[in-house]
């Protein structure tokens, strides 16, 4: 559905310097200064994904968005969507995709929310059968009929956005792309819009591309994410790849009498590892002692073996790292 070859984009913008005499320099000059966005990229989308792309601000991703559907164009390589070209063929590309943006709206701001689809309807050539069929779907998996003749402007940030879903996918494209679509929600509003995405992928085939920084999008609705960083794709794979590659801590909790005393454990004499391989730290208001180590040097039975033999354990607890700790580690480049 989506085939990306080794494309790029470079933003050529006139040198900038500071001051009086820079900014009359300036006139003058024809020095250029050349920021690349994406940096020799490529990745390819079946029919039916759920695609998570993510990356720290400035990686890369809006401008990837923004080749897909045809805003910007490629400074090298090509982009296919559906079999088009976006940037070639921008009129036939938009009946093809639905975007969401998180922070914007393609809604008509001072009318009611009806007359926004009317409106939509007449844009994508939608047929009246088609029109009604859609909205009996999108009411059922959006509540769109609690606010529907309500002017946008009045609605709230929760049903604006279930608005613009369903905007978005009134045409029923093939492609859909969500840029941040839970930003500022409550959590009963982020549930709903995820299980309506769920279900439209499920029902349509609908493949989706989403960018967003609350990783739990990420794992509720995304099996294959992709990583980009400094405009170049880093990682592209499934969650638990991800999780078996960068995710090799393990953290054990155990309940002991005394966390302070544990807590002076020669653990690396008992366990043959370097100080460097492990973390251990007491918690006395909870009576715990906390063990940090590296699952690949050292198993979860040694350590608690160890301790076991050491001193009494009421309690235990395992730990797995969290996908939002990987992906921060990644962000700060010390995965």
């Amino acid at each position: 559905m989506i085939e990306v070859n080794h494309v790029s984009k470079e933003f050529v913008s006139a040198k900038k310097y500071p001051g009086l005499k820079g900014a009359l320099k300036g006139l003058v000059s024809r020095e250029k200064t050349r920021k690349v966005a994406v940096d020799d990229i490529s990745f390819q989308i079946g029919k039916g994904e759920i695609v998570g792309y993510i990356g720290s601000n400035g990686a890369g991703k809006s401008t990837t968005i923004k080749m897909m559907t045809g805003i910007l164009v490629p400074t090298k390589g090509t982009c296919r969507v559906n079999g088009i070209e976006p940037y070639k063929n921008r009129k036939k590309n938009a009946k093809n995709i639905g975007v969401v943006f998180g922070q914007r709206t393609q809604l008509w701001w001072d009318l009611p929310l009806s007359e926004s689809f009317t409106i939509l309807k007449e844009i994508y050539d939608v047929s009246d059968e088609a029109y009604r069929e859609r909205m009996e779907f999108l009411n059922r998996v959006l509540g769109l009929d609690e606010f529907f003749s309500q002017p946008v402007r009045n609605l709230s940030l929760g049903q604006r956005m279930r608005a613009d879903l369903g905007a978005a996918l009134l045409h029923n494209p093939p492609v859909l792309y969500l840029d941040e679509p839970t930003i500022g929600l409550d959590l009963v509003v982020k549930d709903n819009i995820r299980a309506a995405i769920r279900e439209i992928n499920e029902k349509y085939q609908t493949t989706v591309v989403l960018t967003t920084h609350d990783i739990e999008d990420i794992e509720e609705l995304c099996s294959r994410i992709l990583i980009i960083d400094q405009g170049k794709l880093i990682y592209d794979g499934s969650l638990e790849e991800l999780k078996e590659r960068y995710g090799t801590k393990r953290k054990v909790v155990m309940e002991v009498p005394d966390p302070v005393q544990t807590e002076n454990m020669p653990l690396d004499e008992y366990l043959s590892v370097s100080k460097e391989d492990y973390e251990i730290w007491a918690d006395t208001e909870n009576s715990t002692v906390t063990v940090s180590f590296d699952k690949n040097k050292v198993q979860v039975s040694e350590v608690i073996g160890q301790m076991m033999q050491h001193t009494q354990v009421k309690d235990v607890k395992i730990y797995e790292t969290e996908l939002a700790e990987i992906v921060k580690a990644i962000y700060q480049h010390r995965a």
